[in-house]
């Protein structure tokens, strides 16, 4: 092995934070100590990998083809090393969750002190993206997705279907009457996603792909939205079902069939590779049992 794995692990930091400076500072190392390692590497290699600019460096072709390997190697050697240190202990180490915002507000928020009594020597990071990320280039460990999956190299532990429900506030109802079958949603407001499509398509016979009246880029505006009396949206019920039980929300067109929509599966997605599995399956053994969807 020509390359060192403490120079690998300072060429990554160069990597995800965009310059040797911020590197320095993320790893609490001096700048020069980046700068040889980086060098060395490529001087190893016999290729650059960085592009180096006054502002910012950028992979080249090399660098980018290096470091997707280079991740999944360093992974691997970190998994070897806690197999052995760890055997016969509780999992510890950093573990990096990443959800979309109502799935962590609704269900991993109230989670987590119990988690971490229970694991106090796994540290979570937790993050939050409305769309689908890349586990690799945002250092994720573990995603919560909802919907369904198409990426084949992640390895997917389902943890169960969120139905959907059409609701609207009783404030809404009182000011625009009540509806009874889904052709009135054209005559009301109706609360979307800026995207992807399949957010705004509505399990109603006759009705799929609906044209919102007001546009939001997550569902806990959405639903915030619609608490507060702004229109009809499409949820899920690991979000509103309180809502509902409390009288915050009504659900509509409890009668009519629900079709399909293929927003309803959650997974817990991760790469089939990772070096954190032993911290992967606590956390989803331990949330699984205790999610409300």
């Amino acid at each position: 092995m020509r390359t060192r794995s403490d120079d690998l692990e300072i060429f990554l930091a160069v990597v995800d934070s965009g310059g040797f400076s911020a590197a320095a500072e993320a790893l609490d190392i001096q700048v020069a100590r980046v700068s040889r390692a980086v060098s060395k590497v490529e001087s190893q290699l016999g290729v650059s990998l960085l592009n180096r600019t006054t502002r910012r460096v950028e992979l080249t072709d090399e660098g980018r083809q290096f470091v997707s390997t280079v991740r999944a190697g360093l992974r691997q050697l970190q998994q070897a090393e806690e197999d052995i240190v760890s055997r016969g202990e509780l999992p510890k180490g950093r573990l990096r969750v990443d959800a979309a915002t109502p799935f962590l507000f609704h269900q991993l928020v109230p989670l987590i002190q119990p988690f971490r009594e229970a694991y106090p020597d796994i540290e979570l990071v937790m993050t939050s993206h409305e769309g689908y990320v890349d586990l690799l280039e945002k250092q994720t460990d573990v995603a919560i997705r909802i919907g369904r999956l198409t990426d084949s190299t992640l390895h997917a532990r389902p943890l169960g279907k969120s139905e959907l429900y059409m609701v609207t506030s009783p404030d809404y109802i009182s000011r625009r009457g009540c509806l009874h079958h889904p052709n009135e949603l054209e005559q009301h407001d109706l609360i979307g996603f800026t995207g992807p499509k399949i957010l705004n398509t509505w399990p109603l016979p006759g009705v799929g792909e609906i044209t919102p009246t007001l546009v939001v880029s997550n569902g806990e505006l959405v639903r915030q939205l619609t608490l507060a009396g702004n229109g009809i949206s499409c949820l899920s019920g690991f979000m509103v079902k309180k809502d509902i039980e409390q009288g915050r929300l009504i659900p509509l067109f409890e009668s009519v069939k629900t079709t399909n929509t293929g927003r309803e599966p959650i997974n817990a997605v991760y790469y089939k590779s990772s070096s954190v599995a032993r911290r992967i399956s606590a956390f989803i053994d331990f949330i699984q049992p205790r999610l409300t969807l």
